[in-house]
């Protein structure tokens, strides 16, 4: 089980036909928090034409998106169609519109509302979540030098080391490998590793 966010707030802007976008993207997770970020951007851009929006939740699977006075479907779905198509969830996006005289058309909207979302979206840093488990290793010095393949093998994320009479790791691996990688561990210890379950987290794989 793993879904994509961001890892912080970004923005990307450009000039269509003399009108200014301004695309951002924020990392929320409920829908207190969306709305709140989609204000802020309204209360910072108060002059805009529009602040039009997009956000997608994992909490009760929940997508809103709003035109904010542009025809129709030209500005919002637009948006939402972008952060789909990118995978991202707990996730809001805001493109700001300064309208700059000339008339862009229903297609021409829509190309610039997804340009401004799709723009962001480059702009983003991706954070790959997976349900994982930390773990806690203890091992002898002797043995050390045979984790790091298995690790490799499993895609197991080293955290830390600690070197004093044994060696002591933590690591994060996903919750559906977890198993088989303690079985590997033991099996080329030959049951010479302690392994501890520390906690189940959400962790990023990216």
């Amino acid at each position: 089980m793993e879904y994509k966010t961001i890892a912080r707030r970004c923005e990307a802007r450009f000039i269509e036909k003399k009108s200014e976008f301004i695309g951002y993207l924020c990392p929320v997770s409920d829908e207190e928090q969306a709305t709140a970020f989609v204000e802020e951007i309204r209360s910072l851009h108060r002059k805009a034409t529009h602040n039009c929006y997009a956000y997608i939740l994992r909490e009760n699977n929940i997508a809103r998106h709003s035109d904010d006075g542009e025809p129709g479907g030209t500005a919002g779905v637009p948006i939402y169609e972008v952060l789909r198509k990118e995978g991202l969830t707990d996730i809001c996006c805001v493109v700001t519109r300064y309208f700059g005289g000339i008339m862009l058309g229903a297609g021409g909207l829509v190309r610039a509302y997804t340009r401004g979302a799709k723009d962001a979206a480059d702009a983003a840093e991706i954070k790959l979540m997976a349900l994982a488990e930390r773990l806690e290793l203890t091992v002898d010095y002797s043995l050390y030098g045979k984790l790091p393949q298995v690790f490799a093998e499993l895609d197991a994320r080293v955290e830390s080391e600690e070197f004093s009479d044994s060696v002591k790791i933590n690591l994060c691996i996903r919750e559906e490998s977890s198993e088989t990688l303690k079985a590997k561990l033991v099996d080329i210890c030959s049951g010479n590793i302690d392994v501890k379950t520390a906690q189940k987290i959400w962790y990023d794989f990216a």
